[in-house]
């Protein structure tokens, strides 16, 4: 097993690699890939070093299995040449979520759309993995109507850069390099990505689309507002649900805490509920603050955490990984 990582420089190509480590995940080989800048570099991983590549020296040792964290125009252009060799390709970034016949996968909901004629996959924005993962068990449940969404995004899923400032806001707010458009130090930023035309954010209809697609409803009644916080690693969701069949609270939490890759964290009382605080670090999503909305029928409040590091960027890809290995599209043998 030949494994290429495209970006591993980055957060979540660090990320990667520490998560194929905790997973056992078979490799023979490593193909670490990065910019010109870090060409040349040596890697350690699993007690040995590895020479960092660029990409078309990548290409060249035909991977079987290729991780993109390198963004959008990367992926567009080197995907296809690596898909072409045989490879698997799993993709990280926006560029082929949308595409017609590209698979979006989160294994505990659509592991059945990868064939062996899809070679390259996407997997989902941050904020839409937590997202759906919470609603696949009601839609299966009680059928959608509505859902409106309301992120609180950590630092991390704006890369290296957006620490940087916050770190340097830390000691001279003034003087700090600046990855967003205003300080993030005591702030929230109500600006995930940039603006379109419509006056969402680019962030925001990504969690629109892509949920729809995942979910299998292109007509779902889904909106959303995402604003940046000052927390390093976790994305928190406010949740508000309209189901389409009435329901007890004692059965949305059965059937939330019957889904794979959910976590219920749900008890009032003793003041239990998800944080990021509490999720980083973890791979399920973690679901609370359970209760009925009681201006609206059939609707429910949720608020949902995840770490978005991992499984709303590389465990869900190597989640991935390992479901095209279960389902035989991908030869490899554990040790």
């Amino acid at each position: 097993m030949k494994i290429a990582i495209a970006g591993v420089t980055g957060l979540v190509g660090q990320k990667l690699l520490e998560i194929l480590s905790e997973r056992g995940f078979p490799c023979d080989q490593l193909i670490p890939i990065a910019s010109p800048r870090s060409e040349g570099k040596q890697l350690e991983w699993r007690g040995k070093n590895h020479t960092i590549v660029g990409a078309a020296q990548g290409l060249s040792q035909k991977p079987d299995l290729a991780f993109f964290a390198a963004g959008g125009d990367f992926s567009k252009e080197w995907a296809p040449r690596f898909a072409e060799t045989g490879a698997y390709v799993i993709d990280k970034s926006s560029a082929w979520r949308m595409v017609k016949g590209i698979p979006l996968v989160i294994p505990e909901i659509n592991s059945h759309a990868m064939t062996d004629q899809t070679r390259i996959i996407a997997s989902p924005n941050c904020s839409t993995s937590q997202l759906v993962l919470a609603l696949k068990p009601l839609q299966d449940h009680f059928g959608l109507e509505r859902v409106v969404v309301s992120t609180y995004q950590s630092m991390s899923g704006s890369g290296v850069k957006a620490m940087e400032q916050y770190d340097q806001e830390l000691i001279d707010p003034a003087s700090a390099n600046k990855c967003y458009s205003y300080q993030i130090l005591d702030n929230c930023i109500p600006q995930c990505d940039v603006f379109l035309d419509n006056g969402y954010t680019k962030e925001e209809m990504k969690l629109i689309e892509e949920s729809r697609k995942i979910l299998g409803l292109q007509d779902l009644a889904i909106t959303a507002t995402a604003v940046r916080v000052p927390v390093k690693v976790g994305h928190s969701e406010s949740v508000s649900i309209t189901l389409s069949e009435d329901f007890t609270l004692v059965d949305i939490r059965q059937c939330l805490a019957d889904m794979p890759g959910i976590k219920l964290v749900d008890d009032h009382s003793k003041l239990q509920y998800p944080m990021p605080l509490h999720a980083a670090g973890d791979d399920l999503t973690h679901v609370g603050r359970i209760r009925r909305d009681e201006s609206l029928p059939r609707s429910l409040h949720l608020w949902v955490v995840s770490d978005n590091l991992r499984k709303g960027a590389a465990t869900n890809a190597v989640q991935i990984a390992e479901s095209l290995i279960h389902q035989g599209l991908l030869k490899a043998v554990y040790a």
